[in-house]
């Protein structure tokens, strides 16, 4: 939905476009700079929706500017958190499907008629997500060190005793191998177990779920291995259900069990 080319780069300004709603409150947005100081957040109305908008200068999200601003993780971070402030203001104030970062159309007209072209998908997106919140969900298995099938010599041993294999020396060291291949999917077919069974507790609560790439091992630390990581499209009257249901399979499994929200739904308005 980004309308941003070469022809920007001259251009004297832009719109940026944080999110599409239903009568947002306008004073859901006071105070809040949006992503260009000094220019004010407004609504713009299409097609029975309302855009919450904001003028900026087109030279700021060229694609060149953009792309060096993605490598700036600070300067990433301060925008995501601007855009964030607006689309979780708009969410506060009525149903709201929030765009993507940096969604910016070359001229009013053109962000009102890409907006209207792709009214019956906003609208698909608010049915599903009115009266729901994303929940994240996170879970980590202890990590169990793999033993070192490698013989071990003893000490007691003489020299011209070391440069000869022990009977059966040989045998014992494929036995050991085996025993840790088997040992390691043993643990790897509790780590996908473990998944599935809290997976699908949480959607037996949710109205949709998504499961998404596991964390390294190396961003968890020692001691832990992420087995699922997973957000969940859930309605607000059963919010209160989360609590109980996490700490039961807390309980039930042993596992670490972490979650967070509750968040603007972001990964279930694009799947409609």
């Amino acid at each position: 939905m980004t309308d941003r080319g070469p022809e920007q780069a001259s251009a004297e300004s832009a719109l940026y476009v944080f999110a599409v709603c239903k009568l947002p409150d306008p004073a859901a947005f006071a105070g809040l700079p949006g992503v260009a100081a000094g220019a004010p957040l407004r609504p713009l109305p299409f097609g029975g929706l309302t855009a919450i908008v904001q003028t900026v200068r087109a030279a700021d999200f060229t694609d060149e500017v953009w792309q060096a601003r993605m490598s700036d993780r600070d300067e990433l971070e301060r925008y995501a958190r601007a855009h964030h402030d607006v689309v979780s203001a708009a969410a506060a104030s009525c149903p709201t499907v929030p765009l993507p970062l940096a969604t910016l159309y070359h001229g009013e007209e053109r962000a009102q008629q890409a907006l209207l072209d792709e009214t019956e998908r906003f609208l698909a997106a608010l049915r599903r997500t009115a009266n729901h919140s994303e929940w994240g969900v996170k879970v980590y298995a202890a990590a169990s060190p793999v033993p070192d099938p490698s013989p071990v010599q003893r000490r007691s041993e003489t020299p011209a005793a070391l440069s000869r294999p022990a009977p059966g020396t040989g045998l014992a060291y494929l036995e050991r191998k085996r025993g840790v291949q088997a040992r390691r999917e043993r643990r790897h077919e509790d780590a996908l177990r473990l998944a599935e069974t809290v997976d699908a507790a949480f959607q037996d609560l949710a109205a949709a779920g998504r499961r998404l790439r596991l964390h390294a091992p190396e961003l968890e630390g020692k001691g832990r291995v992420q087995v699922l990581n997973a957000t969940y499209l859930v309605a607000e009257h059963r919010a209160a259900e989360l609590d109980a249901l996490t700490r039961a399979l807390r309980d039930a499994t042993g596992a670490r069990i972490d979650i967070s929200g509750p968040w603007v739904p972001y990964s279930f308005v694009g799947e409609v």
